[in-house]
């Protein structure tokens, strides 16, 4: 992958920023939730949750925590048994 966590919550904060700009903040959420699932590797995302879960998302914005919290089953890849 050779992305850090640091890198990983820039990047989520940058793309955070352009979507909590949007007017309907639940909308908001769930375009940001499309764009990681879309334009985000599985392993970045499950980085990101990595990093969410082991520090309660320390560095992330507000908007960014709600959006990942609330639509992590949209977002996190899945695990194929």
């Amino acid at each position: 992958m050779g992305m850090n966590a640091t890198q990983l919550i820039r990047m989520a904060n940058q793309i955070g920023a352009f979507f909590a700009s949007q007017p309907d903040a639940e909308q908001a959420r769930t375009d940001f939730a499309l764009h990681l699932k879309r334009q985000w590797d599985p392993q970045m995302r499950t980085a990101l949750f990595a990093h969410l879960d082991a520090t309660a998302g320390e560095g992330l914005n507000p908007f960014v925590l709600q959006a990942l919290g609330g639509l992590r089953e949209q977002i996190e890849p899945q695990v194929h048994a």
